[in-house]
């Protein structure tokens, strides 16, 4: 497989799995905040990052 896409499926595969995870353990308590919340924001965010970088290009690889 192009390396390219499999980076791609594994990232994806991975945020999948944290948004399952969530809903899962967080079911039972409705609209409350509960201790998860700092935790998955902060993989959305990484998340989001990741795919960013991935079709923007890092500012590391446009400065050199």
């Amino acid at each position: 497989m192009n390396p390219g896409v499999d980076k791609i499926v594994r990232r994806t595969t991975m945020v999948a799995t944290v948004v399952a995870s969530y809903f899962l353990l967080t079911a039972d308590y409705g609209p409350e905040p509960n201790v998860l919340d700092p935790v998955v924001k902060k993989a959305i965010r990484s998340a989001e990052n990741s795919v960013k970088e991935f079709f923007v290009g890092s500012k590391k690889d446009s400065s050199g």
